[in-house]
């Protein structure tokens, strides 16, 4: 089970750490990823991580403005974002896979992120 939640309204140029509580399994070597979806557009990959290695990959188009970390004991996975702009507004998702996978399998509940201009 996983469940995204830290989302809310931000002004643009501020920052917003977004949480992914993951539970029901162990995630050793698992990918937890990040995307989000705005309203009348596709899911869009932000990034993701390596749960054993804590190794992380972005989108290019957010890459200068993500951190995406985790806390192995607590299976905590975090999604920072700086330098926010109106177009990041959006549901903002976790999400899991396997390493061996090419899809994201296991989805939670989105937490809605709204940036004022």
């Amino acid at each position: 089970q996983l469940q995204a939640f830290g989302g809310g309204l931000v002004q643009a140029g501020g920052s917003l750490r977004l949480s992914c509580a993951a539970s029901g399994r162990t995630f050793s070597n698992w990918h937890m990823g990040w995307f989000r979806q705005a309203p009348g557009n596709e899911r869009e990959f932000i990034g993701g991580i390596a749960w054993n290695t804590g190794r992380t990959w972005s989108a290019d188009s957010v890459k200068d403005r993500v951190t995406i970390s985790r806390e192995f004991y607590k299976n905590m996975v975090y999604l920072q974002m700086n330098s926010l702009k109106p177009e990041d507004t959006a549901v903002y998702f976790c999400s899991a896979k396997s390493s061996a996978s090419r899809e994201y399998m296991y989805w939670g509940q989105g937490t809605q992120v709204t940036v004022s201009s």
